[in-house]
């Protein structure tokens, strides 16, 4: 069944948090459609990445943000922690304390700059890219079940929309 055709299952209600914050702030001069829509998307990203420690990254020790670590190994190989560390958004010292787990769990090794000692390379290990094949197929199906009442043209709507949002920051600056 297509999301058309369940059309009139699909709940575009305001959440209750929605509701909640609305009556907090009448009294402001505020958005509350961009409220909505990026208190929406921090809410869908905490419950996407819960599902996804909970259903299959937990069984193998990771953490989504050490999942994320080791995805952006995968994808661009070898890199210096702090950009790393920028690339994932996280602190170089939250960087440190996951990177100790996958070196523990034998996905990721930290090794020595060629040409200065005090920083430092880290690189997925042939385990962790094995892992990350298995693991990007189960967070793809994660994906596609929370997208599941999207019709297509919905889907490459959002995603499109959203990379205006992701943009808007650096036109501004």
């Amino acid at each position: 069944m297509t999301a058309s055709m369940a059309g009139n299952r699909r709940d575009t209600s305001l959440t209750i948090q929605e509701r909640i914050a609305a009556t907090h702030v009448r009294d402001l001069d505020v958005d509350l459609d961009a409220i909505a829509a990026i208190s929406n998307v921090f809410r869908v990203a905490l419950l996407f990445r819960n599902q996804a420690e909970k259903r299959f990254l937990d069984a193998h020790g990771l953490s989504f943000t050490g999942f994320t670590i080791l995805w952006v190994l995968w994808v661009f190989g070898e890199m210096e922690t702090h950009q790393l560390a920028d690339e994932c958004g996280i602190a170089k010292g939250t960087l440190t304390g996951i990177l100790t787990t996958l070196e523990k769990h034998g996905l990721a090794t930290r090794k020595p700059h060629a040409t200065d000692g005090r920083r430092k390379l880290v690189e997925p290990t042939a385990k962790g890219e094995k892992l990350m094949r298995r693991l990007f197929l189960q967070i793809n199906a994660l994906e596609r079940e929370f997208v599941a009442e999207l019709e297509r043209d919905e889907l490459t709507d959002l995603s499109r929309l959203l990379r205006i949002v992701l943009h808007t920051p650096e036109h501004r600056a």
